[in-house]
């Protein structure tokens, strides 16, 4: 049973033939995919090629770039691929990994939302204890804890989900979620339900409710606080508070939808979308615009790394100086050397 079950295909029904709406779609999908990927490998680069930038926030920042990466790459290709091919399909065992690292893409994203909240409260709240509560070490063990909770959770997840019985191939929305593939089993699994919730509380509600306390703590010193220094916290927090508000709002939307399988086509495009290329898409435009320190090292690496000869640049480029040169009785004589 379970051989026929690994090698069985899964048919996704919302797809419809190949057609100019397909390809359209497939075009805006590709354009989206690319801009993701390019935002966030930029973002990456820019924190690894800068060694000012190798600090708790901008770590944990990298991670959850990397981490955008992963639900990108875990979907899209496949999405492109069922819109211009004529069978929709993949196999049990595909989908079920694609189950899996869609859902490490979500969990971790939240989870490292959580962590970043809890740098921003030490670093606004215990600022002179900020170096010796983020050592590195401690930094280190988090960006672990970060991955494996999430990932042993969600691989026993799957494990559950692979025994159950398969009695239909079909799934109405374009990508695999744990909950379509549960309703393909033959069996209602008491298990399964109690772990998925066990799953929600611990990979998203604790999250959240972390994150809310530590920004309440915030709050309450920034009220304290001078005005000039509300404003250097809102200027610190700006950035992570958006993220996080973007990625539960894109959290919310999944929630509804895994639940609502006979949701229109549009709708089904929609939420997809939102959950799985627009917080990758936007996390980096974000944070490469509300942040100051990665705005000057982006315009840093384009001088001296991209373009390293700033003649093409004249503004960039200091003018340079004449500085006279003086003879032994004090005059002048010509227009001087260059400095």
């Amino acid at each position: 049973m379970n051989q026929t079950v690994l090698h069985s295909t899964v048919f996704f029904t919302v797809y419809g033939p190949p057609g100019p709406l397909n390809y359209a779609a497939f075009f805006l999908t590709f354009l989206l995919f690319f801009i993701t990927i390019f935002t966030n490998i930029s973002l990456m680069l820019v924190i690894y090629l800068e060694s000012h930038l190798h600090k708790p926030m901008y770590i944990f920042l990298f991670n959850l770039a990397v981490n955008g990466l992963i639900g990108c790459l875990s979907v899209c290709p496949k999405i492109m691929d069922n819109l211009v091919n004529d069978i929709k399909g993949i196999s049990h065992k595909g989908c079920l990994l694609q189950v899996f690292f869609s859902s490490v893409y979500a969990s971790c994203a939240y989870v490292i939302l959580a962590v970043m909240a809890y740098d921003r409260y030490v670093s606004i709240c215990k600022p002179l204890q900020y170096h010796s509560i983020m050592t590195p070490s401690k930094v280190k063990m988090l960006v672990a804890l970060v991955y494996f909770i999430p990932i042993t959770m969600l691989a026993f997840q799957i494990f559950i989900t692979s025994r159950l019985p398969v009695c239909s191939y079909n799934i109405n929305k374009l990508f695999c979620d744990n909950l379509a593939v549960v309703k393909l089993s033959c069996v209602e699994s008491a298990l399964s339900n109690l772990y998925g919730i066990c799953m929600i509380a611990s990979l998203v509600v604790l999250p959240f409710v972390l994150v809310v306390l530590s920004y309440i703590k915030i709050l309450l010193v920034c009220l304290k606080a001078s005005k000039e220094s509300r404003n250097k916290a809102f200027n610190t927090c700006a950035p992570h508070l958006i993220t996080f508000i973007n990625f539960s709002t894109a959290i919310l939307f999944s929630f509804v939808y895994n639940r609502h399988s006979t949701v229109s086509k549009e709708v089904n495009v929609l939420i997809s979308v939102l959950f799985i290329l627009f917080p990758p898409l936007v996390h980096p435009i974000i944070y490469g615009i509300r942040t100051k320190e990665i705005r000057t090292c982006i315009t840093k690496i384009i001088r001296t790394r991209i373009f390293p000869n700033s003649l093409d640049f004249p503004h960039l480029k200091s003018e340079r100086k004449l500085v006279p040169i003086m003879t032994l009785d004090g005059t002048a004589a010509g227009q001087g050397l260059p400095v």
